[in-house]
């Protein structure tokens, strides 16, 4: 997938123990970032 942008990883480390749980799982889906970026906007609206 390639490596992650300063705020990608920023934005991961906020995250709560929950999201972060539920991102483990979501990881197995992702095909690119994008799908990262998408999953982060998505649970941030």
């Amino acid at each position: 997938m390639g490596e992650l942008s300063q705020p990608l990883r920023k934005r991961i480390k906020t995250l709560s123990l929950e999201k972060l749980e539920n991102l483990g799982e979501a990881l197995l889906d992702f095909q690119a970032i994008a799908d990262l970026e998408t999953w982060l906007n998505s649970i941030e609206s």
